[in-house]
Order: C-alpha cells, then structure tokens, then sequence
C-alpha cells in the first residue's frame, strides 16, 4: 500500500477536486483520511493506493492543483494504521502499524471492519 500524504484548502469543493485527479487517471483509492491540521485554514488529507506507479503519477496530477499546498509519498515507517472492528461484544478500536492491524484482523477474523491507513 503507498500512502499519500495532502496538505490542502480547507473549504468546499477541494474533495471534489482532488478526488477528480483519481477519478480521471483511473487511480482507485483504497482509504481516505481528511481533517484539519496544524496549519490555519488548512487541511491534511491522507489517501492509500495499491500500486507506486498510480501513486507517483496521481502526486504529479495534484501538485498541479491550486488547492493543494503540498503533496508526499509517506514512506512506510511514517504510516500508521487503524480498524473499527465489530465484535460479539461490541465495536473495538484498534491502532498501530500496518502489519499489526492486519495480523489482529485475520486472528480475530471479524464479519465486519473498517481499516484505513494514516500519516502525518
């Protein structure tokens, strides 16, 4: 999984128009993460994708952007995970790197969840 993170506009329609870059390349995106960051008036958004070559060519598309302030590959050891899972006994919260996510989704082998990868 490779890990872009955004530093953008926080205003409507900036979604849209990032979103429209992987839409128009064909580039499937396999989490996203948005929410207001340590800059004024601007967001952090954290979007994984499956392969480096879509990840590389969408980072050219959106440094392109006026929206976009500035825009990285997070290389793995900055990159954390999480998952929602649901349980017998309720929803359970889990955090840490990827690899650690995942070995805690097969062991419990949950019906439902939701994993996301993030990066600052």
């Amino acid at each position: 999984m490779f890990v872009i993170s955004l530093i953008v506009k926080n205003e409507f329609g900036v979604m849209q128009r990032v979103m429209g870059e992987f839409t128009r390349n064909k580039i499937n995106v396999e989490t996203i993460v948005v929410g207001k960051c340590e800059a004024p008036g601007k967001s952090r958004m954290v979007l994984s994708v499956i392969d480096e070559g879509e990840a590389k060519l969408a980072i050219g598309r959106l440094q392109k952007l006026q929206d976009v302030y500035g825009c990285e590959l997070v290389p793995e050891a900055g990159q954390s995970a999480y998952a929602l899972i649901s349980t017998s006994n309720g929803n359970v919260g889990v955090v840490g790197g990827s690899d650690q996510v995942e070995e805690i989704i097969a062991r419990s082998g949950p019906e439902k969840y939701v994993k996301a990868l993030n990066a600052l």
